[in-house]
């Protein structure tokens, strides 16, 4: 099992290329089971969930091919994905493929609307805590879909297609939000989804339908308006920039102090969290190329955040807005809302000599004036980046293990951090 040994102490001064968002490649790659045509997808990050959804809709028949990187090209630059679901050969999705991936359940949506019926297995537990599919299934109930849940599978029918109906979702949910969308796109008539997820990635899967012959409205709103179609047609889609990613790697500049413009990326998609990153005393600039992030000489000033739903501050971002916390000037309150066991990072940043205690959902973050590296232990995705961020900080050898968590979210991180002066190396066990 490969670990990342970290060299702390280091500025960061460049420039990191963003890569486009998971949290948008993943349900535009499912939303290709809704037409026989190809949909091509430009700006697809190369990582690991990607590749594992691929290998669930070639098992439901999918034919697809890479553009990537070819001679002179920048190395940085997304791959293109061509997606080919002409023959459904298996309305299945197993188990043994669904439990290594939450995002492979929103397969049952488009599979529902054009080949009316499903047999989805449920995706189990999650590290960071419960997240129930109730909602999907409710919502597709809706629309007219009869559903039994046996033996850990969800087998669900719509022998005369989907109808259009009035969908209130109970609490905020983006990928209940994903699926019912695309299913809702070949339903009989309209469908309208109240408190639906706002957050960016929505958006680009929508814009996607539509240009697919989908016909949307509210993007960008609570409430959706979806006018079934019969049929969907190819398209050609850009995945947006990862917003979590450049969050990410804004912290990390604030935390070590340097200048670094996140290229290829908007501010808009997280505007929360670089309000935040102001008030922290980090200096941030939009410009034609990106983002510019800058910290200079000064303290690192405390922020009290709450996690929230789309426009406000990411859960995504939590983990690592902890750690550079560690180092401020002062105390600061983080409070959880999304997930009830998100803070498995605190006890992992505390080797590090971070002072956090935990109260519920808020942790107390008294910020300490040296880290000091030590071997830490990755325990999901976004908690391993901030042990990262918080290793690039720390007095000595980091060493991160369990990286894998690290692969399923952020493209060649130790290049693009190394490219800006960090000192990481990545160990084979």
């Amino acid at each position: 099992m490969e670990s990342l040994k970290i060299i702390g102490g280091n500025a960061l001064n460049g420039t990191i290329p963003i890569s486009g968002a998971k949290n948008a490649a993943l349900p535009l790659m499912t939303a290709a089971l809704l037409t026989g045509d190809t949909l091509t997808l430009e700006n697809v990050p190369r990582l690991r969930d990607v590749r594992q959804l691929a290998e669930i809709l070639v098992n439901h028949g999918v034919d697809y091919t890479i553009a990537g990187k070819r001679a002179g090209q920048n190395g940085a630059a997304g791959q293109t994905l061509n997606l080919n679901a002409h023959d459904i050969v298996d309305t299945t999705a197993p188990y043994d493929l669904v439990s290594k991936m939450r995002a492979s359940f929103w397969v049952i949506g488009p599979l529902l609307a054009r080949m009316h019926e499903a047999r989805v297995s449920l995706p189990g537990g999650c590290a960071i805590g419960t997240r129930p599919v109730d909602f999907y299934i409710q919502g597709l109930s809706s629309l007219g879909a009869e559903i039994e849940i046996d033996r850990g599978y969800v087998n669900a029918k719509a022998p005369r297609g989907l109808i259009g109906d009035r969908i209130v979702l109970p609490k905020v949910s983006v990928g209940a939000t994903h699926t019912l969308m695309m299913a809702a796109t070949l339903a009989r008539g309209e469908t309208v989804i109240e408190n639906a997820a706002r957050e960016p990635e929505v958006g680009n899967l929508a814009e996607c339908l539509i240009a697919m012959g989908a016909r949307i409205e509210g993007i960008g709103t609570d409430t959706l308006y979806i006018d079934g179609v019969d049929a969907l047609h190819g398209a050609t889609h850009r995945v947006l920039p990862d917003r979590i990613e450049t969050g990410t790697y804004a912290m990390a500049v604030a935390m070590t102090g340097g200048d670094v413009l996140l290229e290829g990326t908007r501010a808009d998609l997280l505007e929360s969290a670089l309000d935040i990153l102001r008030q922290t005393g980090t200096e941030i600039t939009e410009t034609n190329e990106g983002i510019r992030v800058s910290r200079k000489a000064g303290d690192i000033l405390p922020v009290d955040v709450m996690t929230a739903p789309f426009p406000e501050f990411p859960t995504d971002l939590q983990a690592q807005f902890m750690a550079l916390m560690t180092r401020a000037k002062g105390t600061s309150h983080i409070t959880e809302t999304i997930f009830e066991n998100r803070f498995m990072h605190v006890q992992e940043l505390a080797r590090l000599g971070a002072d956090i205690h935990l109260d519920g959902q808020v942790a107390t973050v008294d910020g300490v004036a040296t880290l000091r590296g030590a071997p830490v232990m990755a325990t999901d995705l976004r908690a391993s980046v901030s042990l990262v961020i918080a290793g690039l900080a720390a007095e000595g050898e980091t060493v991160v293990n369990r990286i894998y968590h690290l692969d399923r979210g952020f493209e060649r991180l130790e290049d693009k951090l190394n490219a800006c002066g960090a000192e990481i190396i990545r160990v084979a066990a």
